[in-house]
């Protein structure tokens, strides 16, 4: 667009170079299956995927699996259209983002930081728990091992020891813990396993997850 060629030429003739702005938000589409599973009239806005620790989005109360709706008053119709509003927007710059999040919508303001690299991330140690189960879903998890539960600074939850199907068609990955499933908080493996028997196989249902310092969102439709 013209605005933004105009932009980019004012900011090259007064700094010698372009700045853009950044969150701290990874983003995907608002599918179908994502729309249904959180109760969204219909599919607009950007999925929040997962948020960086740290970051102006998690200052702010931005979580994983909300939908970003509204920058300043301005319609994410997609979520290409996000990283486009807010790289546009000056950094240091305070901003109001529109999300639904169950149910509701709610404003949130956050100060815009300048675009940078991404950091490293680390992961777990890959110390053996209980062996692997598999589900419906396609995910063969396994209880934490105490020293991975410090390690990652968590309570409870499974990590993924294998996936195939309907997980790994959503991105779950070998090294993943499952931190919840369906909005309940995932104690140890016997409970998943009880949480995943009980889902309704036609429905798609969402998942907590965490990878190396980051937690992202999945939504995952069991195979019919």
């Amino acid at each position: 667009p013209i605005d933004e060629a105009m932009r980019v030429a004012d900011q090259l003739r007064t700094n010698g170079r372009v700045s853009r702005g950044r969150i701290g938000v990874q983003i995907a589409p608002v599918t179908k299956d994502v729309a249904e599973s959180i109760g969204l009239g219909k599919p607009v806005g950007a999925l929040v995927r997962s948020v960086e620790p740290g970051g102006p989005a998690e200052k702010a109360g931005l979580e994983p699996g909300d939908i970003i709706t509204r920058v300043d008053g301005k319609a994410v119709e997609r979520s290409i259209d996000l990283p486009r509003l807010i790289g546009a927007i000056k950094p240091g710059s305070r901003t109001t983002l529109q999300v639904f999040r169950r149910g509701q919508n709610r404003d949130l303001t956050l100060t815009v930081a300048e675009f940078e690299a991404d950091q490293p991330t680390r992961r777990a140690s890959a110390e053996p728990g209980t062996p692997a189960q598999k589900n419906v879903l396609g995910v063969s998890a396994a209880d934490l091992t105490e020293a991975q539960k410090r390690d990652l600074k968590v309570k409870g939850g499974v990590r993924v020891e294998g996936v195939e199907g309907a997980a790994a068609r959503a991105g779950l990955r070998e090294g993943d813990v499952i931190l919840s499933f369906d909005n309940t908080e995932v104690t140890d493996l016997k409970q998943f396993n009880q949480l995943v028997a009980k889902a309704e196989k036609s429905r798609a249902v969402s998942m907590l997850v965490r990878r190396g310092e980051w937690v992202n969102y999945f939504v995952i439709r069991p195979s019919r």
